[in-house]
């Protein structure tokens, strides 16, 4: 047919269903080659002699007159009805059958369209058994996905968990450090030249790190939930490197390091955390004096590329396997050669500086030429962009005098060294354990300072800031929360309580004579 559509009769002929027309009396006027087919007789020998309701068995038959006749009748069609038609072997041959009646020149015709149910309930029995393959897999997939919410809802609930244990032994850890901090300054400033200076520097150097340890803790919740804030400001990183590395001067002394320090000349200037950059560098330092063996070189550069500024720490230590520099700044990562070793930390430093770094803009990156050849790590920061930095202004060594500061905090110890040091300092103070004896005595004494614990044991120091600016002379006394909690929501309450400063235990004596020398500017 060269492509051309068959005609009428061949399609008739030929159709994918049995088609036979009957004259209203139900004799079979003509039936195209696939009915013949199914029914297993020639056309001639069903046309004017076979009625279709003899090919029907006797149930289907009276089914045919009762129902199928009264229907066409009325409506002049039938639809889907299910029946066995007997062929020439007397075989029953499951069909499906619509029946549409016609007139012609003044006669009825009865066209029937017979379907093969044989193969319908195949294929509804496989539509059937892959709706129940389909269903089962949902399910199945379901309560995967409800056993992984679970798992997570667990992991979740253990991180959270983690977090605030770590909290919690961080603000514990802090109470005994608190003492600590103010005896070793106390005895600094009462025995001077006469004390045994390794024994104060052995001391110091130990309190020190033991502090950044504790600081470290609590920074990992933040970074691990996104938490950590920046106060930002123009930072003149120049002096910022030169006092991260007179700070580590006696780590670096104590392990026989020799420290090479490369500054670039003039201001380098970006928009960042004061804080949060000098720990970047001091964790980067420290991070290369716990991997360098003894008698170690360590360099560290501080250069400004267009547009960048840049920190390289480079050290002579164990070096890096190239498969562990992709993990190298993971949280609790350590190489496996410094798990040996009794420097080797937490394995959290890195970690701490890769998400401050990022907080800033920046990134970090570390290299290696393999193990026992060293490492270098390089930081770069964003310049700030048309920002000068702000003079520093000079320092005042003199402590403030005659500033009168009450000291309520229920550790005897924290609040007995921390008084001496004030009172050395020239301050006139008083010091009390609850809150309700801080209110007794605030009326008599009229501080101008209070220094505020706030896990008290009669009344939380948020409450008694509140009280206390209520009090005569409140609105004027300078409140500071000294307290061992310090996330950022502790900033936020301490703040809505009336706090004008908030400092996390153990507190330097040079960091609160500073702030008592910018409140008191002329004493």
């Amino acid at each position: 047919m060269n492509g051309a559509l068959p005609g009428g009769d061949t399609l008739f002929e030929n159709a994918a269903c049995a088609l036979v027309v009957t004259g209203a009396d139900g004799v079979i006027l003509r039936a195209n080659a696939t009915a013949c087919t199914w029914l297993g007789y020639g056309e001639e020998e069903l046309v004017g002699k076979v009625r279709m309701r003899d090919l029907l068995p006797v149930g289907a038959r009276l089914f045919y007159h009762t129902h199928c006749q009264p229907i066409l009748e009325v409506q002049g069609s039938v639809a889907e009805i299910q029946v066995n038609l007997v062929n020439r072997g007397k075989e029953r041959l499951p069909v499906l059958i619509n029946i549409a009646r016609r007139q012609e020149g003044g006669a009825s015709f009865d066209h029937w369209a017979l379907f093969k149910a044989a193969d319908r309930h195949a294929y509804e029995r496989e539509l059937l058994a892959a709706r129940k393959a389909a269903e089962a897999a949902l399910e199945a997939r379901r309560e995967a996905e409800t056993r992984l919410q679970a798992a997570n809802a667990r992991l979740s609930a253990a991180d959270r968990r983690k977090d605030e244990f770590l909290a919690t032994l961080s603000h514990e850890l802090r109470n005994p450090l608190a003492p600590m901090r103010s005896a070793l300054d106390v005895l600094t400033f009462k025995l001077g030249d006469s004390a045994e200076p390794r024994l104060i520097q052995a001391f110091d150097r130990q309190l020190r790190h033991l502090t950044r340890l504790v600081d470290d803790l609590m920074e990992v919740s933040r970074i691990t939930q996104g938490r950590m804030q920046l106060s930002r400001a123009t930072v003149e990183l120049t002096a910022l490197v030169r006092g991260a590395a007179h700070d580590l001067a006696p780590m670096m002394a104590a392990a026989r390091h020799t420290l090479h320090v490369h500054v670039a000349d003039g201001p380098v200037l970006v928009d960042g955390d004061a804080t949060r950059l000098a720990q970047v560098v001091l964790n980067l330092l420290a991070n290369a004096a716990k991997y360098t063996p003894n008698g170690g070189i360590i360099e560290l550069h501080l250069a400004c590329v267009p547009g960048l500024a840049e920190i390289r720490v480079r050290d002579n230590g164990i070096g890096i396997p190239t498969a562990a520099l992709a993990t190298v700044f993971d949280m609790f990562s350590q190489l496996e050669p410094a798990l040996d070793r009794a420097k080797g930390g937490l394995g959290i430093g890195l970690a701490l500086v890769r998400g401050i770094v990022e907080l800033h803009g920046g990134t970090v990156d570390a290299a290696s030429e393999g193990p026992g050849r060293g490492s270098e790590f390089t930081v770069r920061l964003p310049l700030a962009m048309g920002a000068a930095c702000p003079a520093a202004p000079a320092q005042d060594d003199t402590p403030p005098a005659s500033v009168r500061i009450l000291v309520v905090d229920d550790n005897q110890d924290a609040a007995e060294t921390l008084t001496m040091a004030l009172t050395m300092f020239g301050c006139e103070t008083r010091t009390v354990h609850t809150a309700g004896a801080a209110l007794d005595i605030v009326a008599a004494f009229r501080p101008e300072v209070a220094l505020l614990d706030i896990g008290l044991p009669d009344m939380n120091g948020y409450e008694l800031a509140r009280r206390l600016r209520q009090a005569p002379g409140g609105t004027a006394m300078k409140l500071i929360a000294i307290t061992g909690w310090g996330q950022q929501k502790d900033r936020e309450l301490a703040q809505a309580a009336g706090f004008d400063h908030h400092m996390t235990k153990p507190i330097e004596l040079g960091k609160l004579r500073d702030l008592l020398a910018r409140e008191f500017p002329d004493r």
